[in-house]
């Protein structure tokens, strides 16, 4: 009995040092990055990063050109409205003028025929 129990000993420590001197270097692992990887993922994020902000700045320029635009037809519109404010409210004024002068000469005309009656009476 002692022979077995010392086998199963000697077969136990053979199995432990097997086991210990099988050992494998820890490899790294698939998901870890090494230097160059980290490197270009973070040259590939930077131009990601670059491209956006390059295409949102275009698309802000885009925008800042059209409302520049919408503003100077807005202007031209209103500068063209005014002018044509301005041109009927001096016809207005013309005709009253010109019904004001009519009338004054009118009055004239039937004043001087009134004083003309009056003398020849």
């Amino acid at each position: 009995m002692k022979k077995q129990i010392l086998s199963l000993a000697v077969v136990a420590l053979l199995t432990f040092a097997v086991q210990s001197c099988e050992k494998k270097e820890p490899k790294p692992a698939e998901d870890e990055l090494t230097l160059g990887n980290k490197v270009d993922s973070l040259t590939t994020d930077i131009k990601e990063v670059k491209d956006s902000a390059v295409s949102k700045a275009e698309s802000a320029a885009t925008k800042a050109k059209d409302a520049t635009e919408t503003a100077a037809q807005d202007v031209k519109n209103a500068t063209k409205k005014a002018a044509e404010d301005v041109k009927d409210a001096t016809k207005k004024g013309a005709e009253k003028v010109e019904n004001a002068a009519k009338a004054a000469k009118d009055g004239t005309v039937k004043t001087a025929k009134e004083v003309n009656d009056a003398l020849k009476k």
